[in-house]
């Protein structure tokens, strides 16, 4: 069993040095697609990611005068300093999908890519971009950090979209109920038009009669019901200008501001039906939101 034992070892070991021979990069080997590949930490009984899967990876790559010309902690959103991706067929032989094909969640390792193929092929660029040398190698330092089957993925994703579902609903099963809280804490005794605006009149505008097709200049505040301001033309240079029933704002507007005239200042609830909607709007304003308005028209081109 000693003898058995110690030839396995030297058979290891000479197929290890045939692999590093193969390789003109002191310490890097030679994988079977053609990439170099160098492991920091290896599980090898870890199970590695095949096609479809969502990988979780960190990485850098430097060009062939060790300038860092990547770092996914500028790309994560995350805070992590991972970026995440569905895992493909490689764009070509020696890619970075074969390197990442390679690894098991914990694994870290050095890859050399070719940067003509690279950009050619996976980030289908005509050209390289500056500090990257033609036919040079790009070294790239990756862990991978985890990863999830794209069966999983899928469960995962119906999961959130059910979720949403359900937040949605509710949201828009509890609109009615606080605008008629907000109606009845301010002693609003307006009655809603059919699309359930509610226009209150602040003060009445000596002006011209706006007009559906009439451009027209506006000062505003709008909010939340609970008072939070979500935008305002405070400390604007002048007054938004926009044509008026036209589609190009919000439908509680285009039916409220032609009750108006010049002049003239009006309180706005706006159910989101006549608002933003079920979307909402990206960056400010949830779905199913009602809104608050306070509306100044201060000029109107006929």
């Amino acid at each position: 069993m000693k003898a058995y034992g110690s030839m396995m070892i030297a058979l290891a070991s000479v197929v290890l040095l045939s692999s590093c021979e193969n390789s003109p990069y002191p310490g890097y080997e030679m994988a079977e697609s053609g990439l170099f590949y160098k492991f920091h930490k290896r599980d090898e009984k870890g199970v590695t990611p095949k096609k479809g899967d969502i990988v979780t990876v960190r990485m850098t790559y430097k060009n062939d005068k060790d300038s860092l010309m990547f770092d996914s902690k500028k790309m994560s959103q995350d805070g992590s300093g991972a970026i995440q991706f569905q895992l493909s067929d490689p764009t070509f032989k020696g890619s970075f999908e074969d390197a990442v094909y390679m690894m098991s969640a914990g694994d870290s390792a050095s890859f050399l890519i070719n940067a003509d193929s690279l950009f050619e092929k996976t980030f289908k660029q005509k050209e390289l971009p500056p500090g990257i040398t033609k036919g040079s190698l790009l070294t790239f330092e990756a862990s991978l950090v985890k990863f999830i089957t794209k069966e999983e993925a899928e469960k995962e994703q119906q999961k959130r979209m059910e979720e949403q579902r359900i937040m949605m609903e509710k949201k828009k099963g509890e609109e009615p109920m606080a605008i008629a809280k907000y109606i009845a804490d301010n002693k609003i005794t307006t009655k809603p038009t059919a699309s359930g605006l509610y226009y209150i009149e602040v003060a009445k505008g000596k002006g011209a009669r706006v007009k559906v097709g009439d451009t027209i200049q506006v000062h505003y505040k709008g909010t939340f019901l609970d008072g939070t301001v979500f935008d305002s033309s405070e400390g604007a240079p002048k007054p938004i200008e926009f044509a008026i029933g036209v589609g190009n704002v919000i439908k509680g507007w285009d039916e409220a501001l032609p009750m108006m005239n010049v002049g003239g200042k009006a309180k706005l609830v706006i159910p989101s039906e006549i608002g933003y909607g079920a979307m909402g709007m990206q960056g400010g304003i949830p779905p199913y939101s009602p809104l608050v308005f306070e509306v100044e028209v201060v000029g109107v081109k006929k």
